[in-house]
């Protein structure tokens, strides 16, 4: 007889009355799966994507198990992003109050003192990491009571980089303790640390793909001009409410604006966000006062949105992970969605590896694309290649080379002398080597008409400073100095320079 209630699977009456009140009354496949196993006190591996209603399977038996009267805290909930923790606290509390339970939350982005006095009152406490050691730093409380902890979403909190501080928060916990694991996969980093965690857990897996046979994937082929208009005209297509996924904080308000500009409200979403905007944006958003939603992978994993029905990869993601994540936002719980990704000529080839790990099929193309107008690299057309001229065309109104008529050019070396067949650098006239000289064998800086050295006069062996431009001796008054090449005495050139104005004045 397969089990068809929470009361079958050992949940008490107080809280199965609760979930009733609330319409819950059959568990989904991971609560069947799990509920059964905590409630004995099991260690546990799941591997269960967001919107399984995992948030449950565990909440619902840590509930029955946590007692009023133990010592606080003595149930930890690890979640890696406000949002996220928010969400389960939500969840949980009501289910909580009908056992006489406190919750509270534990993260960034609110006062420290009032959210340490709250936590240390409390039974559970939902928490990420960063802010959970803030406060145990200060002493705020401490984990020595702690019996249940769940580490939920855990890949994404290594993706995070979180593996340090769950490293801490973990061996400060009691050995003797129970540790729910819950993860989108278990392999790699996620799997290693759930071995560390955990002792002789039990293993379940409950699968996406029932989630992605309720999705709709589809791939838009864009170019950077047009991927604004494509999302436009889907966010103006009949829908209910929209999730985009941005790369970046600054491209999330950047795009808010670009959509405001088309007409339609956003709101963004991202880590400089304060708490209190990330909490009134995403109650505007699930209240439909604005149905669209820009955000970053980050801020977006604890979404759990009813309503979505199109998500839209602005920037495709980059791994298979982020995919599903950001895709299983939409046809959630039996529902019908639509995920929609935007995909560059340049991105073709990695979209269509990474979804097709997953068994989906893009329908894109894997061929590069042509630029209007020009050809990549070694795509010229062969035809068009051997129509082009090697030789550039000659300027406007130069008068053309007889070299350069059709019939005339020769396919000569470089190098090589367009009349002749002599070599580079040798002289047309003679066989002479570069450099000498053609009327003779002289040495390079030789006088052609003696053996005279360079600098010495050619009409005698005076030393070279010797007045050469004329035969006549050296004016009077510069004395034996000058004609030697020396300084003349002091005012020997002032008198000359007087005898020879006293001379230009008697010639007038």
């Amino acid at each position: 007889m397969s089990l068809k209630s929470f009361a079958d699977l050992g949940v008490s009456n107080a809280v199965v009355s609760t979930l009733a009140k609330d319409g819950i009354t059959e568990p989904f496949a991971i609560q069947k799966a799990v509920i059964g196993d905590v409630l004995s006190g099991r260690d546990i591996l799941a591997r269960s994507p967001t919107g399984s209603g995992k948030t449950l399977a565990f909440g619902i038996p840590l509930v029955d198990r946590t007692k009023a009267e133990a010592r606080r805290p003595s149930t930890l909930i690890l979640a890696p992003t406000r949002e996220l923790a928010t969400q389960i606290v939500d969840e949980l509390r009501a289910i909580a109050h009908s056992r006489a339970l406190r919750i509270s939350a534990v993260y960034g982005g609110v006062g420290l003192l009032k959210q340490a006095q709250d936590a240390a009152r409390s039974h559970i406490i939902v928490a990420t990491p960063g802010r959970l050691e803030d406060q145990l730093e200060r002493g705020a409380f401490t984990l020595d009571n702690v019996r249940s902890l769940v580490i939920d979403e855990a890949d994404r909190m290594l993706d995070m980089g979180f593996r340090p501080a769950l490293d801490r928060i973990v061996a400060l916990c009691p050995a003797q303790r129970q540790t729910l694991f819950f993860s989108a996969t278990l392999d790699g980093e996620a799997g290693k640390a759930a071995r560390r965690y955990t002792t002789d857990a039990a293993f379940h897996e409950h699968g996406p793909s029932e989630r992605r046979a309720s999705v709709d994937h589809q791939f838009v082929e864009v170019t950077h001009d047009s991927r604004l208009d494509a999302l436009v005209s889907h966010l103006k297509a009949p829908r209910e409410l929209a999730l985009v996924f941005v790369r970046t904080k600054h491209g999330a308000d950047k795009l808010v604006k670009k959509l405001e500009g088309h007409g339609i409200a956003a709101l963004a979403m991202h880590g400089n966000k304060t708490q209190r905007q990330r909490e009134q944006a995403l109650a505007k958003f699930e209240s439909y006062h604005v149905d669209t939603l820009v955000a970053t992978d980050v801020a977006a994993r604890g979404i759990d949105v009813n309503g979505i029905s199109h998500v839209i990869n602005f920037d495709p993601p980059h791994d298979t992970d982020t995919y599903v994540h950001r895709v299983g936002r939409t046809g959630r719980a039996g529902a019908t969605g639509v995920g929609v990704t935007l995909v560059s000529p340049d991105q073709r080839k990695d979209i269509n590896r990474m979804v097709g790990e997953l068994g989906i099929n893009t329908g894109l193309g894997t061929r590069p694309s042509v630029q209007a107008g020009g050809f990549s690299r070694g795509e010229r057309p062969a035809a068009e290649a051997r129509t082009q001229s090697s030789r550039p065309e000659p300027r406007h109104g130069a008068k053309p080379s007889r070299h350069s008529a059709p019939g005339n050019h020769r396919e000569r070396k470089f190098g090589e002398h367009p009349r002749g067949e002599r070599k580079f650098g040798e002289h047309p006239r003679g066989e002479r080597k570069f450099g000498e000289h053609p009327r003779g064998e002289r040495k390079p800086g030789e006088h052609p008409r003696g053996e005279r050295k360079q600098g010495e006069s050619p009409r005698g062996d005076s030393r070279y400073g010797r007045d050469q431009q004329s035969s006549r001796p050296a004016k009077a008054g510069a004395g034996k100095y000058q004609a030697r090449g020396g300084k003349p005495k002091p005012g020997a050139q002032k008198s000359a320079s007087a005898a020879g104005t006293k001379a230009r004045h008697r010639g007038r």
